[in-house]
């Protein structure tokens, strides 16, 4: 569903912004590191958050990346979670951690901590 151009700005190190839902209907936004797997789009994050606590009730998101520099180049996509795993999490974040931040492990770790792949399947993809 998303364009290659679209994929782009979700493999480049753009910072994602990522809406879900409160247990109130309110929205709730979260910025977050993002990757593509395939057509779905990856964020992850760890248990006990808000994120994580309001997807585990309700599937649907929206999230946008905005290109780093350029305010007006941007792709905002609808959809659903259709996976949250704990499986190779900690990879992802490594992953993620050298894309952004140009390190072989995320140091954001604290004792207990468990990640999450939160991974998006698109529904809705509009772009500006």
């Amino acid at each position: 569903m998303l364009t290659d151009d679209q994929k782009a700005l979700f493999e480049g190190k753009n910072f994602g912004h990522l809406a879900t839902v409160m247990p109130d209907g309110s929205p709730q936004v979260s910025p977050v590191w993002v990757e593509m797997d395939g057509d779905d789009i990856v964020v992850n994050s760890a248990e006990g958050r808000v994120k994580t606590n309001n997807l585990h009730r309700d599937p649907r998101v929206a999230i946008s990346v905005t290109a780093a520099g350029d305010g007006y180049t941007m792709v905002a996509v609808r959809g659903r979670v259709v996976e949250m795993t704990h499986e190779r999490a900690d990879e992802g974040i490594d992953r993620l951690a050298n894309k952004y931040l140009g390190v072989d492990a995320f140091e954001g770790r604290t004792p207990g901590m468990v990640r999450v792949s939160i991974r998006i399947r698109p529904e809705v993809v509009s772009t500006m």
